[in-house]
């Protein structure tokens, strides 16, 4: 006879700052055998303030590789889909870990952090296969690959007041000041005397920061960011939010959007791909011929009411109701008050304008193609 389960301990990996989650109220989910905060006090509350003010995320299962050597750029132009031997110290650039078939292994960051030393950060339902293939695919270079992800902490403030927070944290020594460091850039610098990598990147649609740190004063650089930030309506927010702000930014999210059986081009990424910068790279043939003329592409759907359209309801033809793609994700769009969703549909299907259903549990939703993102954070001049 199994023994009962008992529910309040928790189940899986631990972020460093577990103990500051559970003091804090923290409800708890399962995100890729992680034990991670999915909401502090409301989803909503916590997306809003995201919007309005800034919200504080415990992104530490994310994976963390570094790749370092005289020969790393040159691996990670091998191993990715992008280049990244001519990234200046400091700049990062988004890319695509993809197979030889040109399917989706993972989306990563790669930052740049000195001459002969690289940062990739991975999901963590990834961490082993993009690990796996960085290794192996590094093997012919002069370059040494390393799984950092136990040995760090990693803290995101998200949100318009984000730089203000930055600029109010004690203790932070950077050569750059967070309000001169560009999007898509970062910086190492000294918390309390601690090394740390603050970068201007995130998965919002919103300003914000990444801030990354050894893992045993992660709690410690948690407790000073929320009370940096208490004056400007910072707010501690959890992965259930993180997951409709990215979607009405139109992120794709490993597992919907993205996975083994699309290529770059299907899910709006072929920009990603530098065929004409560089040469031989894992998965060059694959996305150079590209998918199959009738092969599904991502595209955005609004729709009227309160009713959302979620991961596998099927898509159809608004006339005579064949199918014609699947939702990839969706949900009622707490920004902009009615449905969206990312959809994989039928190329013939795809022109923004196009009128098509998503059958929601038996019921016909009418739906919109619409341009992404659905959502766009206000320009200041």
């Amino acid at each position: 006879m199994n023994a009962p389960v008992d529910s309040t301990q928790p189940h899986g990996r631990l972020s460093p700052l577990d103990d500051v989650h559970r003091a804090g109220g923290a409800s708890f989910t399962d995100f890729a055998g992680w034990q991670m905060p999915v909401r502090y006090s409301s989803e909503l509350e916590e997306h809003h303030a995201v919007r309005t003010a800034a919200g504080l995320f415990d992104l530490s299962h994310m994976a963390e590789i570094l790749v370092k050597g005289p020969g790393a750029g040159a691996a990670l132009d091998y191993a990715l889909c992008g280049v990244f031997s001519t990234l200046a110290v400091g700049q990062a650039r988004y890319s695509l870990l993809l197979t030889t078939d040109g399917g989706i292994i993972d989306d990563v960051i790669v930052y740049r952090t000195h001459e002969h030393r690289f940062g990739v950060v991975a999901n963590a339902g990834n961490r082993a296969q993009a690990a796996g293939a960085l290794s192996v695919r590094t093997a012919g270079f002069d370059a040494t690959v390393v799984d950092e992800s136990d040995a760090l902490a990693l803290i995101a403030v998200q949100g318009p007041m984000s730089q203000a927070i930055m600029a109010k944290l004690p203790d932070l020594h950077l050569p750059t000041p967070v309000a001169d460091l560009r999007y898509y850039w970062s910086t190492t610098g000294a918390w309390r005397g601690e090394e740390i990598m603050v970068a201007r990147t995130g998965y919002t649609g919103e300003d914000g920061f990444e801030l990354y740190i050894l893992a045993e004063h992660g709690a410690s650089l948690w407790s000073a960011l929320l009370a940096a930030g208490e004056e400007f309506g910072l707010v501690p927010a959890g992965l259930a939010c993180r997951d409709t702000l990215r979607l009405e930014a139109g992120m794709p999210l490993y597992g919907h959007e993205l996975s083994l059986d699309t290529l770059p081009q299907q899910v709006g990424l072929g920009r990603i791909v530098k065929l004409a910068q560089k040469g031989e790279f894992v998965g060059r043939g694959a996305v150079a011929h590209g998918p199959s003329s009738d092969a599904p592409v991502l595209v955005g759907l609004t729709s009227d009411g309160r009713r959302a359209g979620r991961a596998g309801y099927p898509v159809l033809a608004a006339e005579g109701g064949e199918p014609v793609g699947v939702v990839t994700s969706g949900a009622l769009s707490p920004t902009l008050g009615f449905p969206i969703a990312l959809a994989l549909v039928s190329p013939s299907c795809a022109e923004p304008g196009t009128e098509l259903v998503i059958d929601v549990r038996g019921k016909p939703m009418p739906a919109v193609v619409t341009s992404l993102p659905f959502y766009k954070r206000p320009t200041t001049d």
